[in-house]
């Protein structure tokens, strides 16, 4: 790989802090999100604590880095999790890579360091009931005497669709095509380059078309579908599961893994659930296997 201009001046003799600086701009460069770029970079200034100030990118050693995670993991003050612990190992297996590919190092050091990987707990779904309690109580809203379809249309695209709540509030009225040959659909964008991958085209099934379009007429959205912020929405879902009755917290998280878990039961070939729900195959990994649980397959 052709070195850019961020990494031309790191060598083999740079000091960790400096390499860090270039990585930074990469990582900008590459359109990565400044939470992303800040997760990346607080995870591995702590491994410019460990070392020696005067170490070299060129001395360090996959020794150096495994001792670096028992401290972390055993040894340091603070606690350190399972699902944290695999976030750091993934961003110094990153930045070495970075270093590597870009020729400052002959070597990469991390390539050997096992990555660990930490399996979430296992999300809440509705159940069918459960399910079809909630949409009877977006519904009574959407019917009552002063009629408003906003939260039937929220919960039921986002239990049919399975998009996360960012996603959701990027949706743009021009993203919603009803009338398409295919049938109607919902296109799912991203603003940065890193996150193209995701994009992806949802089809959107016809009983929510009639309650999208009274939602339109009752609030009439300029250009974004649902302009409200993320506290709102999620306000929003929380009435619902207590007009449904739920004991359960009613939220994104668990209408999408809901979504997922009706399609894995309906029959959908598995790949094209995770398509829909826009994970790379890496990410997916993990998603089976708790899909697979929440199924009873395995425990």
């Amino acid at each position: 790989m052709t070195k850019n201009s961020e990494s031309a001046h790191i060598s083999s003799k740079t000091l960790l802090p400096t390499a860090l600086n270039g990585w930074e701009m990469f990582m900008y460069d590459q359109g990565r999100s400044s939470n992303t770029v800040k997760a990346f970079l607080s995870d591995v200034r702590l491994l410019t604590t460990f070392l020696a100030p005067d170490k070299t990118i060129g001395t360090v050693t996959t020794e150096d880095l495994n001792r670096f995670f028992v401290w972390m993991e055993k040894e340091r003050d603070i606690p350190c999790s399972p699902k944290t612990l695999s976030r750091r190992i993934t961003s110094v297996k990153s930045f070495f890579r970075w270093l590597h590919q870009h020729g400052a190092m002959s070597i990469d050091p991390a390539e050997k360091v096992l990555q660990r990987s930490a399996i979430s707990p296992i999300p809440q779904v509705l159940t069918n009931d459960e399910y079809e309690a909630v949409l009877l109580a977006a519904d009574r809203q959407r019917r009552d005497k002063k009629p408003d379809a906003r939260s039937y249309t929220l919960v039921y695209l986002l239990l049919t669709t399975g998009i996360k709540k960012s996603e959701c509030l990027g949706i743009h009225i021009n993203h919603i095509d009803l009338n398409a040959k295919s049938g109607p659909h919902v296109f799912i964008r991203y603003a940065s380059p890193a996150s193209r991958y995701k994009e992806r085209k949802i089809e959107l099934v016809e009983d929510w078309i009639a309650a999208y379009q009274e939602y339109l007429i009752q609030y009439q959205p300029v250009d974004q579908v649902f302009a409200w912020s993320p506290r709102r929405l999620e306000y929003l879902l929380e009435d619902i599961g207590a007009e449904a009755g739920l004991k359960k917290h009613l939220s994104f998280d668990m209408c999408r893994w809901t979504c997922a878990l009706r399609d894995y039961q309906s029959g959908m070939d598995t790949d094209e659930i995770r398509q829909k729900l826009g994970v790379s195959k890496i990410q997916w990994r993990e998603l089976f296997i708790k899909l697979r649980q929440l199924n009873g397959e395995i425990k």
